[in-house]
């Protein structure tokens, strides 16, 4: 991707990454999460038209549906939708990228919002590739889509207008979930989808080209509850950690998958022992957030996708249990902000906000035939942390 390419999306605003305080978490899982009321209230006793249960003052409308036009496009709607961001525009509008977990056709699609939330365009940004599952946005303003296969890559798309994206063999080749962009410490944060998958570490060679550079694997020490200790060891880029003889330096975990990075924490989820982690690059320092072994009774299992409110809320969506998008809060607790009704066999993903934060994107992958439904929720988000 040429660099003025990458001027021009700087200059859109990018991401919807928002820098807060370091720390924030800091001293706030002193004590292991507990179920608790939502800040938001408690769920509506029946779903509304969509199938989608909602707090009080939530409502929710249907953007897409696998193999359908999006409506006031011409354009039909990927299967099997996935991980997303959304990126603002010069001219209040918005788009949502969406991820396309099939093979061979995989790939990556955007729809675009008017500044009044109208859908006025939807298009392919990346095609013929496989299982492309997660992925994240860039403060540049792209979005790398990663495949979720043994020989899989990280693909560099530019959400605003149709194209083919470009291959990053840089960032390494294995069963690739999630990427997480710290323009802090200029470092890339990646999960691997495996039952032994590692947490790797990018570092450019010339930031923000994702050409060259450094990869590395986790090797964590310490207590995880109280606060482990991160250590990064070189590994190569054509083949997973695992299969090389520095990987047996490195911690394998159980299942990485969501990865985002927001107020310096980069946080990330591991689905086959249901938890949640943070990990602070400037100290070095790695914690659980939430392990659902030791929060009794509480509603978040398959943990999957994750992103982070203006509120420093943590959204985890669910791959199967009961369909659910559960927040994590500052104060411990653990509630559903909704759940898809009616979804049995798919899984809740591609969670992100809106650049104004009014606004949440997110999928059923599979719906209730198959077919993907991307949904939009509206409401009274909150704007700053209580």
């Amino acid at each position: 991707m040429h660099r003025r390419h990458f001027l021009r999306l700087s200059a859109l605003g990018g991401s919807s990454l928002a820098l807060g305080s370091l720390g924030f978490w800091s001293n706030v899982y002193a004590a292991p999460p507990t179920p608790g009321p939502s800040p938001y209230g408690a769920l509506a006793d029946a779903p509304d038209a969509n199938g989608v249960r909602l707090p009080k003052g939530f409502t929710s409308r249907i953007i897409a549906r696998s193999e359908e036009v999006v409506p006031g496009t011409d354009y039909a709607w990927h299967m099997a939708p996935d991980g997303g961001a959304c990126y603002a525009l010069p001219d209040g509008g918005w788009l949502y990228a969406s991820n396309s977990e099939v093979s061979p056709e995989g790939g990556v699609s955007s729809v675009r919002f008017a500044a009044d939330g109208k859908v006025t365009g939807a298009w392919r940004i990346l095609a013929n590739t496989h299982l492309n599952c997660a992925g994240g946005p860039t403060p540049w303003g792209t979005w790398l889509s990663c495949e979720e296969h043994p020989k899989g890559r990280v693909w560099e798309c530019d959400p605003t207008r149709p194209g083919q994206g470009v291959e990053r063999p840089a960032l390494g080749t294995f069963t690739h979930e999630a990427v997480a962009v710290d323009p802090v410490g200029r470092h890339l944060y990646l999960t691997e989808d495996t039952p032994t998958g590692r947490l790797y570490r990018f570092t450019p060679a010339k930031w923000p080209s994702l050409e060259a550079g450094t990869l590395e694997a986790a090797r964590v020490t310490g207590d995880l509850f109280q606060g482990a200790r991160v250590e990064w060891v070189p590994v190569a880029a054509d083949a997973p950690a695992a299969m090389q003889p520095a990987g047996r330096l490195t911690t394998a975990f159980g299942g990485p998958e969501g990865c985002w990075c927001d107020g310096g924490v980069v946080y990330f989820t591991t689905k086959h022992d249901n938890r949640v982690w943070a990990h602070t690059p400037l100290t070095g320092k790695l914690v659980v957030l939430y392990d659902a072994a030791r929060s009794p009774g509480a509603p978040l299992r398959g943990v999957d996708n994750i992103t982070v409110s203006r509120a420093k809320e943590l959204y985890v969506c669910e791959d199967g249990d009961d369909m659910q998008l559960c927040l994590l809060g500052q104060d411990r607790k653990v509630s559903p902000f909704l759940q898809v009704v009616g979804h049995e066999g798919s899984e809740i993903a591609g969670a992100a906000f809106s650049p104004d934060g009014r606004r949440l994107y997110f999928s059923s992958q599979r719906g209730t035939n198959g077919r993907g439904v991307t949904y939009e929720v509206s409401g009274p988000f909150r704007a700053k942390a209580a």
